[in-house]
């Protein structure tokens, strides 16, 4: 029988996270048919043994360079045979059955992607939506993540909520739809692939779907030594989605925050 979802997991050196990312996953898939894709990012640890060894049923796709986030996926999705797709980090351990995202997912034909709640390892809510980039929130990058008070404090009333991009560590989708965008663009290396890859989704005329009554963990990487690659992920983005006077506005006001951003990192040294 054909899975009716695949699993794409991107992988780089990721071998502490693996058991408890898997046996979390086959747990909360049942019911559903699946397989599970791996593409491994020339990890040097021995994440490729361990699944070898462990995960035999796992399609493992070993690449001998570093291809990045959405190249990873894309590659994967290359390889999916079901009709749906869940992208998903190896720093993840998914605390919820799945089965109830992917039936809201197939019950209305205008989703085209749905995430869920994100907590830290403390199972403390971490935001994983936002907005879209604007004149506004490119001052302050913080203000991407503003989009009302219950996503503030991580206190959800309603079933689900529309917003505008969904974190790239859970996105759960048609297969058909992630082809028919062209997957992740493949400029990005790691940030902001994923504000990218919700507004394309959004110029389609789909809608990004967050459910909040539905978790994960995501042992989370980012720390302040990476923000010129957050940076960078916005500097492609605005040259992608802006033209003319806005494009040249908006990248004013990224430079801005890239200075404000160095002159911080100074002072903490100093």
């Amino acid at each position: 029988m054909s899975p009716e979802v695949s699993v794409v997991i991107v992988n780089y050196n990721g071998l502490n996270y693996l058991k408890e990312c898997f046996d979390a996953l086959l747990l909360n898939l049942k019911n559903i048919e699946f397989e599970i894709i791996v593409v491994d990012n020339n990890s040097q640890d021995d994440s490729c043994a361990y699944l070898k060894a462990n995960y035999p049923e796992i399609i493992l796709i070993e690449s001998n360079v570093n291809l990045g986030f959405g190249k990873g996926n894309n590659e994967a999705v290359r390889k999916a045979k079901g009709k749906y797709l869940l992208l998903l980090n190896n720093d993840t351990i998914v605390l919820d059955p799945l089965l109830p995202v992917l039936n809201f997912l197939k019950s209305d034909a205008t989703i085209g992607i749905a995430g869920i709640k994100m907590l830290d390892e403390n199972k403390k809510y971490l935001p994983s939506a936002g907005n879209f980039p604007n004149y506004k929130n490119l001052f302050q990058m913080k203000k991407i993540l503003d989009i009302g008070a219950e996503f503030n404090i991580g206190r959800f009333n309603k079933e689900y909520y529309e917003v505008d991009w969904l974190s790239g560590s859970f996105l759960m989708m048609p297969t058909a739809l992630f082809k028919e965008i062209g997957g992740f663009d493949e400029d990005y290396f790691l940030y902001v692939e994923d504000v990218d890859f919700s507004k394309k989704i959004a110029d389609k005329g789909y809608r990004r779907v967050f459910l909040p009554h539905f978790s994960y963990i995501h042992f989370v990487g980012f720390n302040i030594s990476k923000n010129h690659l957050l940076v960078k992920g916005y500097e492609i983005y605005i040259a992608k989605h802006f033209k003319g006077f806005n494009k040249k506005v908006l990248g004013f006001i990224l430079a801005i925050n890239k200075l404000v951003k160095r002159i911080k990192q100074f002072l903490k040294r100093n």
